[in-house]
């Protein structure tokens, strides 16, 4: 039974290692949503400046949205993620009920 224990306790730190992997994907994941949304907003500020184009508010407004949906797909993102993480997590270490209650 002892051998049990300590595969069981094995098993609960690998998952929650990958548990903890999986938060910091999550959290890259919205940085990097966050950069590209920053990226596009850098655009938007310096179109007027460095480019002499006809319609370069048309383009700085479209830039700008475009940096403003982003953000916004990275929020919701990040959040859902997290959603999903924190119901999953409340399955570490309750592999064995699978096993042990269909005998």
């Amino acid at each position: 039974m002892n051998v049990d224990k300590a595969i069981n306790k094995d098993l609960i730190l690998r998952e929650r290692l990958a548990l903890q992997r999986t938060i910091l994907a999550n959290q890259s994941t919205f940085l990097s949503f966050l950069r590209t949304s920053m990226y596009f907003l850098i655009a938007g500020l310096s179109v007027r400046n460095l480019l002499n184009v006809e319609n370069g508010l048309y383009l700085e407004i479209l830039l700008f949205a475009i940096s403003i949906v982003i953000l916004i797909l990275g929020i919701f993102n990040f959040f859902k993620h997290k959603k999903s993480i924190i119901e999953n997590e409340k399955h570490i270490g309750d592999y064995q009920l699978d096993f042990y209650t269909k005998e």
